[in-house]
């Protein structure tokens, strides 16, 4: 099986250094997040990984191959798939993956069969006969997707993937990848949807201004938690900040307000089971208490922010 590994890989444009020695890996079996800011290099560093720019810096290696050394035997293992199709929009979707199949040398009729089978998988099979070029944003994911499985890779490269599908789409997507990962392939997924990525990757790699940069800080980093009592409604939420405040010994204006709930800080969640005790004994009724962010939401706000990347 086929994993990824970076190690100390740079890029730059001119002046603008896209990549900074970034190093990270992606195993087998695992769904990976690659996560980081508008200009963080993300797309940068999948090119590279795809073989399809060079790095001034570093290695690269799919499985054992050097992309850069074979980039044909790198992308016999890779599934590429950008965050623009790039199709032919005089070509059908169906032609599409037919002689995307034919380009890996696959024979047509295994190619037209190939691509019955995984315009249904995308759940395009309705417009296989359509042109690429009416077909809409999401659409045109699926067909990407399609595109990208249709030699059978063992390393799939997914930049936004999710952009542009419908919630139901997205669910799909989220199941078919968990699928994929389970059949023992590498899922490496770039995204700024990051409740789609909570519901579907193992590992989460983190890229600001170019370089891979370490979570763990965030770990200990102040997280807000929503809070809630039976009844409440925004005009006393002011009374309710006195009474959860004096529970938490607090200082009642420390607390935030979200809509009919409050926002409290704790520093980890021992703390914050601590103070649900708190609250409880204290006689509150609390309806809802809960992170008002995800753990993978928490972690990205927190990454520190220096420089710019491309």
């Amino acid at each position: 099986m086929s994993g990824i590994v970076a190690d100390g890989v740079s890029r730059s444009f001119g002046t603008v250094q896209a990549v900074r020695d970034a190093s990270f890996q992606a195993a087998p079996g695992r769904v990976t997040g690659l996560i980081g800011p508008n200009g963080a290099g993300k797309t940068t560093l999948l090119l590279m990984l795809a073989s399809l720019l060079a790095p001034d810096t570093g290695t690269i290696r799919i499985g054992d191959i050097d992309p850069l050394a074979d980039p044909l035997g790198a992308r016999r293992q890779l599934g590429w798939m950008p965050d623009a199709l790039g199709a032919w929009p005089s070509l059908t979707a169906r032609e599409t993956i037919v002689m995307t199949a034919r380009l890996y040398d696959i024979d047509r009729p295994v190619a037209q069969a190939r691509a019955a089978e995984l315009l249904t998988l995308v759940g395009l099979a309705e417009l296989a006969d359509a042109p690429a070029k009416v077909l809409s944003r999401g659409q045109k994911q699926k067909l990407g997707l399609a595109r990208a499985l249709v030699h059978a890779p063992q390393v799939l490269l997914l930049d936004e993937p999710a952009s542009g599908l419908d919630p139901e789409a997205r669910v799909q997507l989220r199941v078919l990848l968990r699928r994929l990962a389970g059949e023992g392939r590498t899922v490496l997924i770039s995204s700024h949807i990051l409740s789609e990525l909570e519901e579907v990757i193992d590992d989460a790699v983190f890229l600001v201004a170019g370089s891979v940069v370490d979570a763990a800080p965030s770990q200990t980093a102040v997280r807000a938690w929503r809070i809630r009592l039976a009844g409440s409604v925004e005009s006393q939420l002011r009374v309710d900040a006195g009474r959860v405040a004096a529970a938490l010994s607090m200082a009642p204006e420390s607390l935030g307000v979200d809509r009919t709930a409050l926002l409290v800080g704790f520093d980890t969640e021992l703390a914050a089971a601590d103070g649900l005790r708190r609250m409880v004994e204290a006689g509150l009724a609390v309806s809802e208490f809960a992170p008002a962010q995800s753990a993978l939401e928490h972690t990205f706000l927190n990454l520190p922010r220096t420089g710019a990347g491309s």
